[in-house]
C-alpha cells in the first residue's frame, strides 16, 4: 500500500471514529443523572448522567492522522427538574454537557472528511492502475 493510501485510510478511520464519538454525544444527550458532590461523587444508588466525549485529532509524523477520546469538560451542566427522583434540594440534576449544533457540524465535518479521503484513495488506485497498464 502506498504512503498515499496509508495517509487516506488514516483520515477514513479518524471521520469514521468521529461520526461515531458524535453519534454516541447525540444518543445519549439526554442522560441525566444525580449532581456529583463537591469532591465529584455522585450520592449512592442515584444515576449518573452520561460524560461527553470529544475526539482529538493529531497529524502523525509519517503523514495521516491519529485520535483519541478525550471526556468534554466540564461533563454536565446543571439544570432544573424538580419532578426528577435523584434531584438535589434546590431541584438541580446534572445534564450532559452536549452541544446538538456543534454535534452537527461535526457530522457534517466526518462526511466531507470521509468523501475526500476516499476520493484519494480511487485517484490513488486509479493511478497505480494506469502505472501497471503502462509497464505491461
Amino acid at each position: 500500500m502506498s504512503s498515499i493510501s496509508t495517509i487516506a485510510l488514516s483520515g477514513l478511520n479518524a471521520a469514521a471514529s468521529r461520526l461515531q464519538v458524535s453519534a454516541s454525544n447525540v444518543a445519549n444527550s439526554q442522560t441525566t443523572g444525580a449532581l456529583p458532590n463537591a469532591d465529584g461523587t455522585v450520592p449512592a444508588g442515584a444515576p449518573q448522567a452520561y460524560s461527553p466525549l470529544a475526539l482529538v485529532q493529531t497529524a502523525s509524523a509519517g503523514g495521516g492522522v491519529q485520535t483519541s477520546l478525550t471526556t468534554v469538560s466540564p461533563p454536565t451542566t446543571a439544570v432544573y427538574d424538580p419532578q426528577a427522583s435523584f434531584a438535589n434540594q434546590d431541584g438541580l440534576i446534572a445534564a450532559p454537557n452536549v452541544d446538538l449544533a456543534q454535534e452537527f457540524v461535526g457530522q457534517l465535518l466526518a462526511s466531507y472528511s470521509f468523501a475526500a479521503n476516499a476520493a484519494v484513495l480511487r485517484a490513488d488506485d486509479q493511478n497505480n492502475k494506469a502505472l501497471l497498464d503502462i509497464s505491461v
